[in-house]
């Protein structure tokens, strides 16, 4: 099977062993020549300073590191802030989002949506960035309808978005449609399949919950039935991702974008199957 672009997300270690084990990570996942790294950042955009620390020690290895900027509870005279410090340090691909609003924090800020913030971003810098947006084959959990959704992914591809990663999901034909009907909408940006590696059934079913991503009832079973068996967890896991990931790469996607959280061993797993 021909190779495609690769790209991870990472998120900003809070420990000394945390940055530790991510560069361990980054090494071990460099093997696999990736066309870029994302980094993530805290609800409300906290950990902004380490996303730009994680970003800067990522680059220093060469390899191309793209900061997610989140809009919710920002001032524009903030991002403006983040968007020149960003240049300042060569940093030219971010991962532009809505965000999501810290419980406790009343303030939306001057930007409501994820398709303001790459107007915003535009109006600003210009094309100075390449700009990533988030796409969801399955809909937003906080969508108001299937169509709305689908209608505010083209708003940000029409507000200036190059490309655009997807929430994780495990059913291929979502995805399959969701571009689709994109293409209907005038949608011609790359859509990169974002993948999640199994590894830890409660985890993977608490974060589906959160982000709406569905989990077949065949897997969620499955997984289940192995209770504390980790190893069972994984060759299982492993299978499910590595057969969903070939049939993704046969039909022809821009590239795979996986969801490490700041582990190598599944991620690397999974791409040395498809690419041996």
């Amino acid at each position: 099977m021909k190779p495609i672009e690769l790209s991870f997300e990472f998120f900003p270690p809070k420990t000394p062993d945390g940055v530790d084990k991510l560069r361990a990570t980054r090494a071990q996942l460099a093997t696999l020549a990736p066309k870029f790294v994302s980094v993530t950042f805290g609800a409300g955009g906290s950990t902004q300073q380490g996303t730009l620390d994680t970003v800067l020690d990522i680059a220093k290895d060469g390899v191309e590191a793209a900061p997610h900027l989140s809009c919710i509870g920002a001032s524009k005279e903030g991002l403006r802030e983040i968007l020149a410090a960003y240049r300042s340090h060569g940093v030219r691909h971010i991962v532009a989002l809505r965000g999501d609003l810290p419980s406790g924090m009343g303030e939306m800020g001057e930007l409501r949506y994820a398709s303001d913030l790459v107007a915003f971003i535009r109006q600003q810098t210009g094309d100075a960035f390449h700009i990533e947006v988030a796409a969801y084959p399955e809909y937003h959990p906080q969508a108001r309808s299937p169509r709305h959704d689908l209608e505010a992914f083209a708003q940000k591809v029409k507000a200036g978005a190059n490309s655009a990663i997807t929430q994780y999901f495990f059913n291929a034909d979502a995805y399959f449609r969701f571009v689709e009907d994109a293409k209907k909408l005038g949608v011609d940006i790359p859509i990169v399949p974002g993948i999640m590696p199994i590894t830890n059934y409660s985890q993977l079913m608490r974060f589906s919950e959160m982000c709406g991503a569905e989990v077949p009832r065949w897997v969620a079973k499955r997984l289940e039935s192995y209770g504390d068996d980790r190893e069972s967890i994984r060759a299982f896991g492993l299978d499910v991702v590595t057969d969903l990931c070939r049939r993704l790469v046969e039909a022809g996607v821009p590239g795979l974008h996986f969801y490490t959280l700041n582990n190598a061993v599944a991620t690397k797993a999974i791409c040395e199957r498809l690419f041996p």
